[in-house]
């Protein structure tokens, strides 16, 4: 094969991880959008509660666990909820091993058998930092604010995902089975954050290296469509540092550029169709926002897959990564200089101090783009 044509064939693979549908303008616009009831940082029955202290193995973590797992098991019981667990030696001197617990909610199609079904999955850590000269620290960009945009895509598609998934509804004949039955599973990782003043290997990342490791030597039955559960996730989104304003999300690998591509391609249309509150054009602007707004927030949608060659960002996503699951991290970070948001492990990173018109346009954005990847087109 021709070098060119070899080079060309290798992108469409590249970019063609996941079948995707984009919604119509008419579905975009009757997106469910965070509101007070929601998304308030003093009162929101999403954010609110998880605005405290989560450091692993303290009572704050307990409660914001119970807080995500009480919201699926009271408002969305179709969901599957599990927990992996894990103990580690923290490198601190004197420190007791500390445990960890990831959150997984999940739902599939139903009549099929679990190791047949490929899964969307999407993740975002739950903990927050834990350092001496930061006592309360609350973490809202990192990561409170992702944990609740999870939460209300959950709540914003089941529905969807009942009609489409029922036969008898809207008189459509499906058939679920369907040689690529896909679900969606949620990740709430535990112990992302670090520990000690300074880097050391193995030091963050505790949950997310023991459930990637877990779920791909947990072998499925031999005449499984996938080997494992880690071979069954189709696309792996992590969000993080996301609800200030101006972000600046790049794309790190050219697997999932196209997806990328895909988010990016969701923002302009949902900005020409004035439904993104943090455009300094929507009539809802604020005057904060109609000052020095910037955008587009994906700013690597016209490079190609092999223009992309950005140093990964340490995160939640590399386990995975490592073991050739396809990766897309939708993190706010400058990629010239490596920063974070200012307010980034600072007593600033709170509530107050969180953009709500971006938070609640993300939870436009990642519902928009979920939907696509699940084909909800027509069921929502």
């Amino acid at each position: 094969m021709p070098a060119l044509t070899l080079i060309a064939a290798l992108c469409f693979l590249l970019t063609t991880t996941h079948s995707y549908t984009p919604f119509s303008n008419e579905t975009l616009s009757s997106l469910p959008r965070p509101d007070n009831k929601t998304f308030n940082i003093h009162t929101g029955t999403i954010l609110a509660p998880l605005l405290h202290p989560r450091i692993p193995g303290t009572l704050g973590s307990k409660a914001v666990r119970q807080h995500i797992t009480s919201f699926f098991a009271t408002n969305l019981p179709t969901w599957n909820i599990e927990y992996q667990t894990s103990t580690s030696q923290i490198p601190i001197a004197g420190s007791p091993k500390t445990h960890f617990t990831n959150i997984i909610v999940s739902r599939d199609p139903p009549g099929i058998e679990p190791h047949n079904i490929s899964r969307l999955t999407l993740a975002a850590h739950y903990d927050s930092l834990s350092d001496p000269e930061l006592q309360g620290f609350i973490g809202a960009i990192d990561s409170a604010a992702p944990c609740a945009i999870l939460m209300h895509l959950a709540q914003s598609i089941d529905a969807a995902l009942s009609r489409k998934w029922d036969p008898a509804s809207k008189g459509r004949n499906l058939n679920l089975n369907t040689t690529d039955p896909i679900g969606i599973q949620l990740i709430f990782f535990d112990g992302e954050e670090t520990f000690a003043p300074t880097l050391l290997a193995n030091d963050g990342l505790y949950g997310s290296r023991v459930l990637a490791a877990q779920w791909t030597v947990t072998a499925y039955p031999e005449f499984a469509t996938y080997e494992s559960r880690l071979d069954a996730i189709t696309l792996f989104v992590l969000l993080d540092l996301l609800g200030s304003r101006n972000p600046t999300v790049p794309s790190f690998y050219p697997v999932t550029h196209g997806s990328y591509q895909h988010l990016a391609d969701l923002e302009r249309r949902l900005r020409e169709l004035d439904l993104l509150n943090s455009d300094p054009d929507s009539d809802s602007a604020s005057e904060a926002d109609r000052e020095e707004v910037q955008y587009p927030w994906f700013i690597d949608a016209d490079l190609t897959a092999m223009d992309i060659s950005r140093p990964i960002v340490q995160d939640d996503q590399v386990p995975f990564a490592a073991l050739g699951v396809p990766v897309l991290h939708v993190i706010d970070v400058d990629p010239g200089t490596g920063a974070f948001p200012a307010v980034w492990h600072t007593m600033n990173d709170d509530g107050a101090h969180l953009d709500m018109s971006t938070v609640g346009d993300w939870g436009v954005l990642v519902t928009a783009f979920v939907g696509g990847c699940l084909g909800l087109e027509g069921y929502l």
